[in-house]
């Protein structure tokens, strides 16, 4: 079995301090890399990558019972396929298309307003920690008709979910907080969805409580499953992105002044951005029988880890894939936040993330706004950028000084 090097290893902090260093080389020479400790396989090539998402009876997304449901409390849209699949899915994105996301898109708006106030005068904010995570939680809240001034109290429960979900390894006592933290937060659930079922409003919660599937309504344990599907699909990448996006804009001060000028580049620059710097590194998936990838048998039952930073970095499917370019003609910006998109950091095939179009909506109606009101935008003096996390990976903070706004 090939290998980078005998002992290399993903789950090392060598890996953890500089994923993008080691791709290449997993490409080239283990494009099918086992991971003893857990029993898994990682793929790094971009068709091998496509092939596991796009072929849904061969790989599976049944390791989300163990990894998921738990914390889930219940089944996920990943886990579903067939009617059952098709139907919630369809209540899902009915809640964040159309006229609800013009409507989202005004709660974005006005949130976003309200969280940079403070930081303008300043001339200085950290743009994870002041206002992406923050943003990312009230944003979601807003779009489930849950109240705003919970948000740290969900924030916290949600960040035990995130946790037991993105981790290769827990010790039984961050598995037991996470447990706490889902357990809490569906108890916090439960009253909210007797009151939508009596009296349902606009909101996400409300829609998935009066839904039906083949006649049936959807059970609590449905319900919750996916308000903390959505909560988590929704929070997780949209704060990283936005920090990845202004981050490689900085560093490519041409690229910025493009983007300035030209506003219709925007779109352009969040794509590259999902492509250079996935804020999802790894999606799972069961294999259901034997497959060979590059001469190397995955076998049936084995945990396959798609590795989408590697394949959206493989020279197969991009030019100068190193290159943070906006221009890249291969890029397809009209194509990057549908299902026929080239990059896959929103996954591909049946379960190609539901939140895809929010998610440039949000991101694009962020940047549209803060762009303009960071003249001169730059790193803080003494800042140092550092970026955590294997599953999913952003900036740790994002600390930027710009001509204060009077």
């Amino acid at each position: 079995m090939p290998v980078v090097h005998p002992h290399f290893s993903v789950l090392s902090e060598e890996f953890a301090a500089a994923p993008h260093r080691y791709f290449a080389q997993l490409r080239e020479q283990a494009p099918v890399h086992y991971e003893p400790a857990i029993d898994s396989y990682f793929l790094s090539r971009h068709e091998d990558v496509k092939r596991v998402l796009t072929d849904h009876e061969a790989f599976t997304t049944e390791t989300l019972q163990v990894r998921a449901e738990p914390v889930m409390r219940g089944p996920v849209l990943a886990q579903m396929t067939g009617a059952e699949h098709t139907a919630k899915r369809k209540i899902v994105v009915r809640g964040f298309t159309g006229q609800a996301l013009q409507d989202q898109i005004r709660a974005i708006h006005a949130n976003a307003a309200a969280l940079m106030g403070p930081f303008l005068a300043r001339g200085r904010m950290d743009l994870v920690n002041d206002f992406g995570k923050p943003l990312a939680v009230h944003v979601t809240l807003d779009v489930l008709g849950l109240d705003r001034r919970d948000w740290q109290q969900v924030a916290a429960w949600h960040s035990g979910v995130a946790e037991f979900i993105t981790s290769l390894a827990l010790t039984p006592e961050r598995r037991r907080h996470c447990m706490d933290c889902a357990e809490q937060l569906e108890a916090y659930l439960l009253p909210v969805i007797e009151q939508r079922r009596r009296r349902p409003g606009e909101d996400l919660i409300s829609k998935l409580c009066t839904a039906e599937f083949d006649g049936i309504a959807m059970s609590d344990r449905d319900v919750t499953a996916l308000i903390i599907n959505v909560l988590a699909a929704s929070t997780e990448p949209a704060d990283k992105t936005l920090a990845l996006l202004f981050k490689h804009l900085i560093d490519h001060p041409e690229q910025l002044a493009q983007v300035r000028r030209n506003p219709e580049l925007l779109a352009a620059a969040i794509a590259e951005t999902l492509r250079y710097t996935p804020p999802v590194q790894l999606i799972p998936r069961q294999a259901e029988k034997d497959s060979v990838f590059a001469g190397t048998t995955v076998p049936a039952g084995a945990t396959v880890f798609c590795m989408i930073g590697a394949a959206n970095r493989d020279p197969e499917a991009f030019t100068a894939p190193d290159a943070f370019d906006i221009h890249r003609p291969d890029l397809g910006t009209a194509r990057s936040f549908t299902a026929a998109a080239q990059h896959l950091a929103f996954g591909t095939g049946l379960h190609q993330c539901v939140g895809a179009a929010f998610a440039r909506a949000e991101i694009e109606t962020v940047a549209a706004m803060l762009l303009p009101r960071l003249d001169q935008v730059r790193y803080s003096p003494g800042f140092r950028y550092r970026e955590a996390g294997l599953y999913t990976r952003g900036p740790v903070s994002l600390s930027l000084d710009f001509t204060p706004v009077r």
